[in-house]
């Protein structure tokens, strides 16, 4: 399947920001599941210096950052990505198996995945994710198998409803309400298999969506998405990480569908916010995004892009003019 995003974000300040220095993630990779094909980011007012690079992670970045005075940020990201699917692989090791992989050994082998087993800022260490992690993690069985009863769970026990929690909404507040949105879905997710010991990072990306019956869908109508991704040690190298999402119940191989789009993984949403920044000036603002995924053919892949119906949601104050302050898009779901 071939898939154009547009992903549009604008800020308006009052007053004007005198400096500002950003970080966007904002540039689907290319892996096992989906191939870049072509990306193009633009950047109103232009940025006096602009670098591109990987993160720890492997992810694309770009650092921007803007020295004139300036009432409006607009950044927008075309990009086309080729993607297909494969159903989640035979895990024959016990989940008890691989938390002792994990375990520190005087002299052991180091695996890459032991920092995703540790608490991070959105996913910390509380007994409540293992208490409502454990009914999962039957005794002998795959990791594979408990991720997706895991996952099961949550998808049947919470409600996903939108403006229940907010960006900063800790992970266990979320659990004990039962109810939030994928961003939320995804960090419990990922903190209950962390407090069993599992290795679990977050994916932000994008999933084509269809219209109600009856409508058209609208430009700018869809959103970032988040699930999560599970470490199985017995995969071969370079595919040991399954994909599961807790919002639409779902999973697969490198991800959960071909009409699934991954943007970055990390820790969790704080390594992978997909615009950042420290700004100086600006006491307030409103922040404007709107999101398009949509199918495409292949001969026109490359052709045109769609506008972006903005989808506006004023943001709370911040602090007074000619103090730096740091700012994070929107969540994801």
């Amino acid at each position: 399947m071939r898939l154009q995003i547009t992903h549009q974000t604008r800020y308006d300040y009052l007053p004007a920001v005198e400096t500002a220095q950003h970080m966007a993630y904002l540039q689907p990779v290319s892996n096992r599941h989906q191939r870049l094909l072509s990306h193009l980011l633009h950047i109103s007012p232009t940025p006096a210096q602009m670098t591109q690079n990987l993160d720890v992670f492997g992810n694309p970045r770009c650092f921007f950052s803007l020295q004139a005075p300036h009432t409006q940020l607009d950044v927008v990201a075309h990009s086309v990505v080729a993607t297909w699917t494969r159903s989640l692989p035979a895990s024959s090791l016990p989940w008890e198996r691989v938390r002792e992989q994990f375990r520190y050994l005087s002299n052991g082998q180091f695996d890459s995945a032991t920092e995703f087993v540790f608490a991070s800022p959105f996913v910390p260490r509380h007994p409540e994710f293992a208490t409502y992690a454990r009914p999962s993690f039957v005794a002998g069985q795959n990791v594979l198998a408990v991720a997706r009863d895991l996952m099961q769970r949550i998808h049947s026990d919470f409600v996903y409803e939108s403006q229940s929690t907010q960006v900063n909404t800790p992970a266990l507040q979320a659990l004990a309400q039962r109810k939030g949105v994928c961003q939320d879905f995804a960090h419990i997710m990922i903190a209950c298999l962390r407090a069993m010991g599992i290795a679990a990072r977050y994916v932000s990306g994008y999933l084509l969506t269809q219209p109600a019956p009856g409508t058209v869908k609208l430009r700018g109508s869809d959103a970032s998405h988040a699930w999560v991704a599970v470490y199985a040690p017995d995969l071969p190298p370079g595919e040991r990480w399954c994909d599961f999402d807790p919002t639409n119940n779902r999973a697969g191989w490198h991800s959960p569908g071909e009409d699934y789009v991954t943007l970055a993984t990390g820790r969790d949403f704080s390594d992978v916010s997909p615009l950042r920044g420290v700004i100086h000036g600006g006491a307030s603002h409103i922040l404007t995004v709107g999101v398009t995924v949509e199918p495409v053919m292949e001969a026109s892949a490359t052709d045109g892009r769609p506008a972006v119906q903005q989808q506006s949601q004023r943001q709370g104050q911040l602090p007074a003019t000619g103090q730096s302050q740091s700012q994070s898009q929107g969540r994801s779901g």
